[in-house]
């Protein structure tokens, strides 16, 4: 019987889920992955692919919570695998607050812990935890392994974490602590391959519908955009990105707005779906020809060169400019135009290999490295638990 590490990236509306067989090393792509969408809603769907990128499943799941998604999963796949044993579980939690720098295994201490941590991440903390719970539940002899999104960034300096708020504010654990770590963790794993620079000053831009920054030196943050929550730093999808605290009491108190309607706006509201009025998909923002999408397009372009500049100043400089994420990977039209933002750092690109997406797309002119390199979280998981685990 063949064996594998299943991993689990539960949000508030989708799973998504790979499986990787026991290898050593563990390989880069996954045996099956796939998602369930639209959790909740009238006509939940699971789908799945293999290795090769084939469509091996796509179910209707009808009207299902999470506990029943992930039990559907866990149907499908015992009916579709079944010469395969699942031993380890890895999950994707948001949040691992001042304790947790890197994955552990869960036991009802670290579950009391992370079920703590709601009101730091009430958005996808609570998703994470009913993740860990059902599979628990339908798997209870499978270790479970918490892989942390803000584990990566516990090294950036103390002057780098905290705000300008009062002291007893900051011992409550109101800090910067950053996000999307596991990507950055895979991206710091994969440079020594594709750079020579790779333990200099390093930024990495990763961009998606949910984006941010960080500065590297030696591998390690010292800086990043997300702070406190994953609306701050640069413009999302539908998130606002950094935004004066006034702007929030003004609406608050003129309009009177709620938590609440203020939660709304700032998370699903805004960002580019908001600016634009038109969508969230950078690709349909690309493809306009309306005022409206060119200023989207253009806000969300700056706010990266403008946190470059600041990432550089924290860095001290800039060896290497990385591009991951889902429009950082496939939006050559931001990547050319952030670099020609950014082209007094020393930033060239060369315009072929850009409109390719070659892994190395800087100009023979440039004095800074400048890569495309996928990202791959699911495997980070998947390499934390065979770890941690000694398989």
């Amino acid at each position: 019987m063949q064996q594998g590490i299943l991993t689990i990236n539960a949000g508030s509306s989708s799973i998504k889920f790979a499986l990787f067989p026991l290898a050593r090393p563990i390989l880069s792509i996954a045996e099956v992955s796939g998602q369930i969408d639209g959790i909740g809603a009238e006509d939940t769907k699971l789908v799945a692919k293999n290795r090769a990128g084939k469509l091996i499943a796509e179910e209707s799941l009808g009207k299902v919570n999470h506990d029943q998604s992930f039990d559907a999963l866990l149907n499908w796949f015992t009916a579709s695998h079944q010469d395969w044993e699942i031993v380890a579980v890895g999950h994707r939690v948001v949040h691992g607050g001042e304790h947790y720098s890197k994955p552990i295994v869960v036991t009802p201490h670290v579950l009391t812990r992370l079920t703590s941590y709601f009101p730091l991440a009430p958005l996808h903390q609570p998703h994470n935890v009913a993740g860990i719970l059902a599979l628990q539940a339908l798997l209870p002899e499978v270790p479970q392994i918490a892989c942390f999104d803000t584990a990566f960034h516990r090294s950036q300096p103390d002057v780098a974490q905290i705000f300008g708020l009062p002291r007893s504010i900051t011992a409550e654990g109101v800090r910067r602590y950053g996000f999307h770590g596991l990507s950055y963790e895979y991206i710091a794993r994969a440079l020594p391959q594709h750079s020579r620079r790779a333990d200099g000053r390093v930024i990495v831009a990763h961009l998606g519908n949910g984006a941010s920054m960080a500065a590297m030196v030696n591998r390690k943050c010292v800086a990043t955009t997300l702070g406190f929550s994953t609306i701050d730093g640069l413009v999302m999808g539908t998130r606002c990105g950094n935004l004066d605290p006034g702007v929030i009491l003004h609406l608050m108190e003129t309009k009177g707005l709620s938590v609440k309607d203020m939660t709304k706006m700032l998370y699903k509201e805004s960002g580019l779906l908001g600016v634009s009025g038109i969508s969230q998909d950078m690709r349909t923002l690309l493809s306009s020809d309306k005022p409206e999408a060119e200023e989207a397009v253009n806000l969300f372009c700056y706010r990266i060169a403008r946190e470059l500049g600041s990432l550089a100043a924290a860095a001290g400089g800039i060896d290497a400019l990385v591009f991951t994420g889902g429009i950082g990977e496939h939006a050559a039209e931001v990547r050319r135009r952030v670099c020609l933002l950014s082209e007094w750092l020393g930033i060239r690109v060369n315009p072929e290999a850009n409109a390719r997406h070659d892994l190395n797309i800087a100009a023979g002119t440039s004095s800074v490295d400048v890569l495309v390199i996928p990202t791959n979280e699911e495997w980070m998981m998947a390499h934390h638990a065979q770890t941690l685990l000694a398989l």
